[in-house]
């Protein structure tokens, strides 16, 4: 009979799955694991970030070309204005990452629901009006928000169901 083999110093001895396990974390079968939101989802939030900076930035940058706007808005309004729709989708992202998964994806969804009041642009001039560089911006920001929003709610369906099914969270 051979005798048995020991671990190596420095590794662990092998998990459940019979994969090592890292030193010094201790690995609890029992505890639920939360899994992790899809990895598109976060590249799809990166998207509508970087859109809505872009509109927001444009409008600044360019507010006296922006048909229709009220004289009294000003460059520093306008960058203001963008900081509290991104603080709206920062404390979603805080709250995922807090594990208040169904309470940060519904404020990451409001975030998104938030780029569809660029679209406010045609209440003030026609889309023939505005230039193209103006169009495809508020374009879109209104598209990828409005697919954050969507994203957000079918993740959120999905904690629902998983919870009716008795799955952990």
């Amino acid at each position: 009979m051979a005798p048995a083999s020991k671990p190596s110093a420095g590794l662990a001895s092998p998990g459940p799955e019979g994969q090592p396990c890292r030193p010094g974390i201790a690995r609890d079968s029992t505890m639920p694991r939360s899994p992790s939101l899809p990895a598109p989802f976060w590249w799809l939030v990166l998207a509508y970030f970087v859109a809505s900076l872009a509109h927001f930035a444009h409008n600044a940058e360019y507010i006296a070309f922006y048909p229709g706007m009220p004289a009294w808005l000003t460059r520093g309004q306008v960058y203001l204005a963008w900081l509290a729709v991104t603080g709206v989708g920062a404390v979603g992202i805080v709250a995922v990452i807090a594990r208040l998964k169904t309470f940060g994806l519904t404020a990451i969804g409001v975030y998104g629901g938030l780029g569809l009041a660029g679209l406010a642009h045609y209440t003030l001039a026609l889309c023939s009006e505005h230039t193209l560089a103006t169009n495809i911006t508020i374009g879109s920001e209104a598209t990828l928000g409005l697919l954050v929003l969507l994203a957000a709610a079918v993740q959120v369906k999905r904690r629902w169901a998983d919870g009716l099914r008795g799955v952990p969270a």
